[in-house]
């Protein structure tokens, strides 16, 4: 009796850098254990791999073993245990990674034709091995405004996930499963696809392009159409930003209408309210990347450091200085 044999799709090294996303992982792992399911045989194999082969800890604080090292990696890349997929899992504080040996192995497993993925916050470290130029990849919105601002020839979206050739991201959470699922329906079909959205209780695949974040309206609260324009143009304007005529002009009201409909809906003025915006983007870039505050109040649309210093502190009760100062502690601690 002939016993079929079927080959196997891909072969996944999940590799995790401390403090990756949980959520991320485990929705990028366990579609392929489903898949092996489904199929009755093993179509996908993984492995999980570290720098120095120890268990890796979570930003949830949950140990995970893994099966390799780096090294052992490397040894494994002109052999048959090659992966046909390297996928690197990270999640917090991954601005402050930085391994020359992991990134020499990322770009050398590329040269050799195999995939690169990152999930969550994983383009960081693609982009600082050298393998995002020029290339489309998506990040969690969170990290977006340090992410633009490090790595410049990235082309960087705010998409659930991006393919662009042999490179795989993801904005991590939930994002992580409709990137699996697009791999796993290109490798087969639709059909298996569906089967697994019934197992994980997902109605559908969502789109690459799908949001992030909540619609503004949604995330505001807010239904006025007028006022929700005026907040994507203010957002979309963050380091020049736009003059009150500006924005009149371009959504066909008055300054005092305007005036009037942000103290209703939004309980504040126009202008406050896109000063708030400045400076939120201007706390993420204080936290995720290394840019003098000087750079970071210009990214923002502020003339000067000292105006932004004291905008900033009116706000958040402490200088653009002590954020990263607390930062840093937060993080050693």
């Amino acid at each position: 009796m002939n016993v079929v044999k079927h080959p196997i799709k891909r072969s996944i090294v999940f590799f995790l850098v401390p403090d990756f996303t949980m959520v991320a992982f485990a929705t990028a792992l366990d579609p392929l254990r489903i898949a092996n399911r489904m199929l009755g045989y093993e179509a996908y194999r993984w492995r999980l791999a570290s720098l120095d082969g120890k268990p890796v800890p979570a930003s949830n604080g949950v140990e995970c073993a893994v099966n390799t090292s780096l090294e052992d990696e490397r040894r494994k890349m002109a052999g048959p245990d090659r992966p046909s997929m390297a996928v690197v899992c990270t999640g917090m504080n991954v601005e402050k990674y930085h391994n020359k040996s992991v990134f020499a192995w990322l770009r050398e497993e590329y040269n050799r034709g195999v995939a690169i993925g990152g999930l969550c916050t994983g383009a960081y470290v693609l982009a600082s091995a050298g393998l995002l130029s020029n290339k489309r990849c998506a990040i969690h919105w969170e990290n977006l405004p340090g992410f633009q601002e490090a790595f410049p020839k990235a082309n960087v979206f705010a998409d659930l996930f991006e393919v662009d050739q042999n490179i795989y991201t993801c904005a991590g959470g939930t994002a992580a499963l409709d990137m699996m699922l697009k791999l796993i329906g290109e490798d087969f079909d639709d059909n298996l696809v569906n089967r697994i959205c019934e197992q994980v209780l997902t109605d559908r695949v969502r789109s690459p392009t799908d949001r992030q974040r909540l619609p503004l309206r949604a995330r505001l609260g807010v239904q006025n159409s007028k006022v929700l324009t005026i907040i994507e143009l203010m957002e979309a304007n963050l380091s020049e930003p736009l003059s009150l005529i500006e924005i009149a002009d371009h959504v066909g009201l008055s300054r005092r209408q305007i005036e009037r409909l942000f103290r209703t809906e939004m309980g504040r003025s126009p202008a406050r309210y896109y000063l708030e915006i400045r400076l939120d983007r201007a706390r993420h870039l204080l936290i995720q990347s290394s840019m003098p505050v000087v750079e970071v109040a210009v990214a923002c649309g502020f003339v000067s450091a000292s105006h932004f210093s004291k905008c900033y502190r009116e706000l958040y009760a402490r200088s653009p200085q002590q954020e990263r100062v607390d930062r840093k502690q937060l993080i050693a601690a």
